[in-house]
């Protein structure tokens, strides 16, 4: 698997501002994810998928965000569960409860949503807040 950062560099006020609220976006669908295994009995991976999807069903801003970016943040949110319970079975002492994130600074795009370019200087995305589509990247 290939793994690629990119960091915003020289955007416009609007591709920050269309960046941050994508990562807000995903923040916020890992945080209801969490607050709905807290709130639920006997939740799964399967259970917070369909949680994702009637998000974006609910909150207009939700279903900006792609889809695969969405389920990232849910399958975030289920890999600090599922952590909890595995040292939660070993008997460990700090069992790292899973917490809400507020600094989060990210936005997870596996295979579908993006392309990057020729050169792999700049990314294109299919899906995005804002009405622009293309941006610069700096590589990590």
């Amino acid at each position: 698997m290939i793994v690629r950062e990119a960091k915003l560099k020289n955007g416009t006020g609007e591709q920050y501002s269309a960046l941050d609220e994508a990562i807000q976006t995903a923040q916020f669908i890992r945080n209801k994810a969490v607050r709905f295994w807290m709130d639920n009995e006997k939740v799964g991976k399967a259970n917070l998928y369909t949680l994702c999807k009637d998000l974006a069903k609910e909150f207009p801003f939700a279903q900006k965000l792609n889809s695969a970016a969405r389920q990232a943040s849910v399958e975030r949110a289920w890999a600090a569960i599922s952590s909890f319970y595995t040292r939660c079975k070993q008997g460990a002492k700090k069992k790292g409860f899973p917490k809400f994130k507020k600094h989060c600074r990210s936005v997870e795009y596996k295979v579908s949503g993006w392309k990057l370019s020729e050169d792999c200087m700049s990314i294109n995305f299919t899906l995005w807040f804002g009405n622009w589509n293309s941006i610069s990247i700096l590589q990590q």
